[in-house]
């Protein structure tokens, strides 16, 4: 016996990325011996998603590809020996990270799944959903590069983002203070509600603005997710020895940092990149990280505004609002299931 279900798939790449992805009808067979199949729920459609459409992502999946890289299903039905690993049809589970998640159906490896505890069963699940990327990223950068103790200061850019909302929260929940740069005036508010301590609209005399608005106090950690000349800005913010952390291009530009940055205030410059943090860390440290954002996603600590869902069937338009300019939140992809 099969269902009909539908996945969101590229056969090639271009320029404009809803052009290149559709829904197309999918048949999966009963889950195999160690399979489940999961009923997806929801799952965001982020950034590198959008790159992969338009091949401007660093890696890119073979040809034929079916989008999405995280989300949060519910078991529909288990393979033989399935039930051993601790899993249970109707049990609310997390997709690993990287899978092709905007389908309203799939066939996983019942081992790779990552059960919901019971405290989280009453949590949104388009929440949920949004767990496995953003939130990881923005609490990684804040721990793994500057010692920061309650009441330290950190500035990043595109803090009306995804990333950037769940670092002000994980910053607030730590005692650490941010200071917000937005590309837009509109942004403003909505940013200053998630949490932002200071928020100020991005532009060349942003380095004076920031020492007024902090009262001079020293910044030893910047975010960048722009590249460009955004990343000197940034840099002109922080302290002598401060450490800029890039994890994205928006601009399309590659970093820009001026050499007086360099030589005369030690400014040092590095990358974050999750798939290799996830490469190099053992899987007790993913456990622990996830657990603990788990948690604070479940008793609603940690929040992403969402601005809208579409279904499978309407990826065309998700795809084309994600790619909007002046969204106020994050567009998710449902699979449909209860």
């Amino acid at each position: 016996m099969t269902t009909t279900m539908l996945q969101a798939r590229y056969d090639r790449r271009g320029p404009v990325a809803q052009d290149v992805i559709r829904a197309v009808p999918l048949q999966l067979p009963p889950p195999a011996a160690g399979q489940a199949l999961v009923a997806m729920l929801a799952s965001p459609i982020n950034p590198a998603n959008l790159l992969a459409l338009t091949g401007a992502y660093a890696v890119l999946p073979p040809l034929p590809a079916v989008g999405g890289t995280e989300g949060v299903g519910r078991i529909a039905a288990l393979g033989e020996g399935a039930g051993s690993l601790g899993l249970a049809v109707g049990q609310l589970v997390l997709l690993p990270r990287g899978t092709a998640t905007w389908v309203t159906h799939l066939l996983a490896e019942a081992r790779t799944l990552v059960p919901l505890p019971e405290s989280t069963s009453g949590a949104d699940p388009l929440q949920l959903a949004m767990l496995t990327v953003n939130p990881p990223t923005a609490s990684l950068m804040l721990s793994e590069y500057v010692p920061l103790a309650a009441g330290d200061w950190v500035i990043q850019n595109v803090a009306n983002s995804g990333v950037g909302s769940y670092l002000m929260q994980l910053a607030r929940h730590r005692g650490l203070r941010t200071v917000n740069l937005v590309r837009r005036a509109s942004a403003v508010a909505a940013t200053q509600a998630m949490g932002g301590d200071v928020v100020l609209v991005d532009g060349d005399d942003i380095a004076e603005r920031v020492r007024q608005a902090t009262g001079g106090a020293p910044i030893r950690l910047g975010i960048d997710a722009v590249g460009g000349a955004a990343t000197d800005r940034l840099a002109q913010c922080l302290a002598e020895g401060g450490t800029l952390v890039n994890y994205g291009m928006m601009s399309g530009e590659p970093c820009r940092l001026a050499p007086s940055a360099l030589i005369f205030r030690d400014i040092t410059l590095k990358g974050f990149w999750l798939v290799k943090w996830f490469r190099d860390t053992s899987p007790e440290a993913r456990r622990a990280l996830y657990s603990t954002l788990t948690q604070l996603v479940a008793d609603g600590t940690l929040k992403a505004r969402v601005q809208a869902t579409y279904p499978v069937a309407n990826i065309r338009e998700a795809v084309a609002a994600a790619q909007a300019g002046e969204r106020d939140g994050k567009i998710l992809v449902t699979g449909g299931a209860g």
